[in-house]
């Protein structure tokens, strides 16, 4: 996979600006699979999904990858620092069937796993609730109550949340967990970490790295900004060095 192009990143950032998180992660993906229909895209198991996204990140930005969340207990800073050879190593690759069963006493349900579409439909909801009955619903093939089919509305919650175990065990690339420990207070604890939701964070700050590039050298030298971007990364920051 190409990494992604200067151009790139300011299109995908103009676009990035007015979607939701599940449309950025999208728009990342369409611009690094050329020819793919976005529909297809959408369409693709979250954890399959974010499996290229964060392919797109290493070929783009590197290996390493850092980043700060905070701690619950303290607020404190927490600071992390992970290989992307590690993170694949530790969550496993991303799941083949994109379909599965699981059965809880007289109850069994066929399911599928969820995709950046279903999460788009569950987030237009503001109740958590809600937006869990709906994505179960979207991701439930056929239930079942002792053998006789039931509608999946009617699916009762610890059945939903045996279902969404299974998902989560069938593709732990759809949700990455990490372990820290905060340095203020020693608590120990986890926090979420989306690819999605991190890459947007650098192309949105390389976008405006690369916006003060073009105004400088514009104004220095009178280029396009086409010209500018087609240069090389290191030939662009010899001429700042010059300009400036």
């Amino acid at each position: 996979m190409a990494p992604l192009s200067a151009q790139d990143i300011l299109r995908i950032w103009e676009a990035g600006i007015a979607l939701e998180p599940v449309g950025r992660a999208l728009a990342i993906l369409a611009a690094a699979s050329p020819g793919t229909p976005r529909e297809a895209l959408a369409a693709l198991p979250v954890g399959r999904r974010d499996a290229r996204l964060l392919e797109i990140r290493e070929v783009t930005f590197g290996p390493t990858l850092d980043g700060v969340s905070s701690c619950p207990r303290c607020a404190g800073r927490v600071e992390f620092t992970l290989e992307v050879a590690d993170l694949h190593a530790r969550i496993g690759p991303a799941a083949e069937a994109a379909e599965g069963e699981v059965r809880l006493e007289d109850w069994s349900l066929r399911y599928r796993l969820p995709t950046s579409g279903d999460l788009a439909a569950a987030a237009g909801y503001g109740d958590p609730g809600a937006a869990r009955r709906v994505l179960a619903g979207r991701c439930i093939l056929e239930a079942r109550r002792g053998g006789a089919p039931v509608e999946a509305l009617d699916v009762p919650p610890e059945a939903i949340s045996r279902m969404a175990v299974a998902m989560a065990e069938q593709d732990p690339s759809a949700e990455v967990l990490l372990d820290f420990i905060c340095p203020a207070c020693g608590h120990a604890g986890q926090t979420l970490f989306d690819i999605g939701d991190y890459l947007w964070e650098e192309i949105r700050a390389q976008a405006l790295r690369l916006l003060h590039e073009v105004h400088t050298l514009a104004r220095a030298y009178g280029w396009r900004e086409a010209d500018i971007l087609s240069l090389s990364a290191a030939r662009r920051r010899a001429y700042l060095e010059m300009a400036t």
